[in-house]
């Protein structure tokens, strides 16, 4: 990829160069060598998210493939896969595209296949690939039958492999009960040699309440999905091979994996939880939740736990109250699920970043404005620079071209593209 200052975060007037190359230029980001907003990824907390994710499914017995589309940034799948993830999971035709471009072998689609041209395209990439290590899930009887027909069409030569997804009631897909989702597995299994019932998986992330009603929901769903496998077990729906039981967003993988290892199926098991948002992490929901997982999986705390990476910096733009900053950052820059959290700010010329005062609030955005209420002694001035923190990592990702990446001192020591 060639960088110039039509990219959100490039100097203007530079020459195009190779992103390959943005090291070289030597910029640092206090010195204000990069226009603001700009999006930084700190490197040494990438380094030790991934390397803490690692240990933590290891010590626990598990794998993980985590969701792409957090940050579609096939450097970052790199780095997941060099850590021992085991595949990559992805939610559409275009995501899978991108992973293929860059090599991913292994991939799990976290939705049903569905559309002539999703369809066409997997199929082609199956049949052109032998080592294409693909799944993908499926929740009823239509579903089932529209693969079957696209599979005997496209003469594949091979299982397409899927998994039963099972679902809650008020949530997203997924089968809601054992019966009907014993009546899509069934189907599957008697649509060899064209479809492989692979393993049962589902995502709990939607649950709602306080944090023991959210909980005690995740039970109930995990017990599902652990009877829907036990289920098809019983009746031998499943191909031959080992039985895949996946889930996992980023909030309840540790549920996740103690309740899928005490599944008491026969066959050998591979558990596979999903989280993408533990490479960055976040500064407030993932931050939130991450507490709660230590809570109840106290050895999650190992090494610090993980650490947010992901900043967005602005410029103080106006002061035009005593007790208001407006900063040049909008939702063009940061995801709003939640008020970013204003994190350090920084006057160049001061030795290094303050924490900004609690008092300093986030209160809304426009397209590319942040308002901000401060105390009317607040220190900040037209021209500091201020880093945010995000909420829900997703978000903020997809809002960037590029996004720069950072060593302690904000040095530019790389960059990652995105292809959202």
């Amino acid at each position: 990829m060639m960088l110039d200052g039509k990219t959100k975060g490039i100097p203007g007037g530079v020459a195009p160069f190779p992103l390959s190359e943005i090291a070289a230029k030597g910029w640092n980001l206090l010195r204000e060598d990069l226009p603001l907003p700009v999006a930084v990824l700190k490197g040494s907390a990438i380094g030790h998210n991934s390397a803490w994710m690692r240990d933590f499914v290891a010590r626990s017995g598990a794998v993980i493939a985590p969701h792409g589309k957090t940050t579609m940034a096939p450097a970052l799948f790199s780095r997941q896969i060099e850590d021992g993830a085991w595949a990559i999971t992805l939610a559409t035709a275009q995501q899978i595209a991108v992973a293929r471009a860059f090599g991913f072998s292994r991939i799990i689609l976290a939705n049903q296949l569905i559309g002539k041209q999703a369809i066409r395209y997997v199929f082609d990439e199956l049949k052109h690939d032998p080592a294409l290590d693909f799944y993908c899930i499926v929740d009823s009887l239509d579903n089932v039958a529209q693969l079957v027909a696209a599979a005997r069409e496209a003469g594949l030569g091979r299982p397409l492999q899927v998994l039963l997804e099972g679902g809650y009631r008020g949530g997203r897909t997924g089968v809601r009960d054992i019966t009907t989702g014993l009546a899509v597995a069934r189907a599957v299994h008697a649509a060899a040699p064209y479809l492989a019932l692979r393993g049962v998986e589902g995502f709990e992330g939607l649950t709602s309440g306080t944090r023991a009603e959210a909980e005690g929901q995740v039970r109930g769903f995990l017990d599902l999905l652990i009877g829907l496998a036990q289920g098809c077990a019983q009746e031998n729906l499943f191909a031959t091979g080992e039985i895949i039981l996946s889930a996992g967003g980023s909030a309840f993988y540790d549920m996740v994996i103690a309740r899928f290892h005490h599944a008491g199926l026969s066959q050998p098991t591979r558990v596979v939880i999903r989280s993408g948002c533990y490479l960055t992490h976040d500064s407030q929901m993932y931050r939130r939740f991450f507490s709660d997982i230590v809570d109840r999986t106290p050895d999650a705390a190992a090494d610090g736990g993980l650490r947010p990476a992901l900043e967005v910096w602005a410029y103080v733009q106006s002061r035009p109250e005593p007790g208001k900053v407006i900063l040049a950052m909008g939702k063009r820059d940061i995801g709003a699920d939640e008020m970013p959290l204003a994190q350090t700010w920084f006057r160049p010329g001061i030795l290094a970043p303050l924490p900004m005062p609690a008092d300093h609030r986030v209160v809304g955005f426009n397209d590319q404005h942040c308002h901000m209420l401060v105390p009317e002694t607040s220190p900040l001035q037209v021209g500091d620079m201020v880093s945010f923190g995000v909420s829900h990592p997703c978000l903020t990702f997809d809002k960037w071209r590029v996004l720069l990446v950072v060593d302690d001192e904000y040095d530019v020591t790389s960059a990652v593209e995105t292809f959202f």
